[in-house]
């Protein structure tokens, strides 16, 4: 990876079941906002926190892939698709620290913030990476600066909050439209789109 001081890299995990617009969105305003360099798609492997992922990791993998294709300030990375077991966070930074010689973010969206003290060694996590919160509908911004400074208080590390364009698109959503034959155009990019039918992807209920 690589080798170049004074890189921004932006770290973007998720499962990606699937990919969307609004994932994209974030990842390209975070990158602009805070001067990243590069951003790099992680897709979880098997998640500890998310149970339920609806197909396969190389599914995903694939996925976001063609997603970024057009993108040249995204990457992607198989760390922990390329993984038997189930993958945290803080083991997945430490190895790419390893190979990126830059100031790592770790984008995330707000809901995810609120939950942050329950990831796996979460205040040495913490001290590896910036953490940039993005808004997201439904997360009270009271509830969450209340959050931030809870951890802050707590562990000494500020989270990096910012403002992203409401988008009312989420994978959850986008599955459930698959499954009811229902359009998924401009929700997500069009070759995507035509993976998941490819594929035949998301038509059985789980």
């Amino acid at each position: 990876m690589y080798q170049k001081n004074n890189y921004k890299v932006g770290i973007m995990g998720g499962t990606f079941d699937p990919i969307h617009y609004g994932h994209l969105v974030i990842a390209e305003q975070v990158r602009e906002r805070f001067l990243l360099d590069k951003v790099i798609f992680v897709p979880v492997g098997k998640a500890p926190h998310k149970e339920g992922v609806e197909v396969d990791k190389f599914d995903r993998f694939n996925m976001v892939k063609l997603a970024i294709e057009s993108n040249s300030n995204f990457e992607i990375s198989s760390i922990e698709i390329d993984k038997h077991k189930k993958t945290y966070t803080i083991d997945t930074i430490k190895e790419l620290k390893n190979n990126i010689d830059a100031e790592i973010f770790f984008i995330t969206g707000s809901d995810a913030i609120l939950m942050i003290d329950t990831w796996k060694d979460y205040k040495e996590l913490l001290s590896l990476v910036k953490f940039i919160g993005a808004t997201r509908p439904g997360v009270k911004k009271k509830q969450l600066e209340n959050k931030i400074n809870e951890i802050y208080r707590d562990v000494g590390e500020k989270i990096l909050l910012t403002s992203i364009p409401k988008l009312e698109i989420s994978s959850t959503d986008i599955r459930r439209r698959v499954k009811n034959k229902k359009s998924i155009k401009y929700l997500l990019p069009e070759k995507v789109e035509e993976y998941i039918y490819s594929k035949s992807l998301y038509l059985i209920k789980k």
